[in-house]
């Protein structure tokens, strides 16, 4: 059996005194579509920001167990918080677009790495557009605001955003659960193609789509 690239043993977080999750063992393993299902408030967002640490910046967060990462442990001293969160992209419910070009918000977060090559950012653009299946319907208006974009179109960019950083994980919080049934379907046959190289962990509280 393949090694599992993310692990939790007995994980519980608590916020204060109240436990948010509690003894939590599962395995995610390579290109695994991997879903998390329940009703809301049972801590499938929170232990998605347990995974990258966006609970941290809540004060009151606490975990107890384990949580791994290629083995190693999220919440190890050692862990650089920023690589993990690199690695593991997050793609929210609402969309999130940056109030700039469609251009501008795939290759922010390269430039803010260091990227400057005009040339690399425009071919980083393209295959990141043509891999959420948005470059035909954009490729012509990437200046535009990309907050003209519809719903769906606006959650595709913000996950080609997040492959521009080039993760190794996306995980998405109920991604489609605004978005009509076409721009939904869209959203899951880019998640099918994405698996080929990435491994995905999807929120939902829709059994149909957890199904699918």
């Amino acid at each position: 059996m393949d090694k599992a690239v993310i692990r939790a043993k007995s994980f519980s977080h608590f916020f204060g005194p109240v436990p948010a999750l509690k003894n939590i063992n599962l395995e995610v393993y390579q290109n695994e579509i991997f879903g998390i299902i329940g009703p809301a408030g049972s801590g499938k967002s929170t232990f998605l920001r347990a995974l990258n640490r966006l609970n941290d910046l809540i004060p009151s967060s606490r975990p107890e167990g384990t949580l791994e990462v290629f083995g190693r442990d999220v919440y190890a001293p050692s862990t650089s918080v920023v690589e993990l969160r690199r690695r593991l992209g997050m793609v929210f419910a609402t969309p999130v677009p940056l109030p700039r070009s469609i251009f501008e918000n795939i290759t922010f977060g390269p430039r803010m790495a260091g990227e400057k090559n005009r040339g690399r950012l425009a071919e980083l653009v393209a295959d990141c557009l043509k891999k959420t299946a948005l470059w035909e319907e954009v490729m012509d208006r990437l200046e535009i605001s990309a907050l003209k974009l519809s719903g769906g179109q606006q959650q595709r960019l913000c996950l080609a955003r997040i492959l521009a950083l080039k993760p190794e994980f996306i995980m998405l919080d109920e991604p489609t659960s605004g978005l009509d049934p076409i721009s939904t379907m869209k959203i899951e046959e880019t998640l099918r193609k994405l698996q080929a190289e990435y491994t995905v962990i999807l929120v939902t509280n829709n059994t149909k789509q957890a199904a699918r």
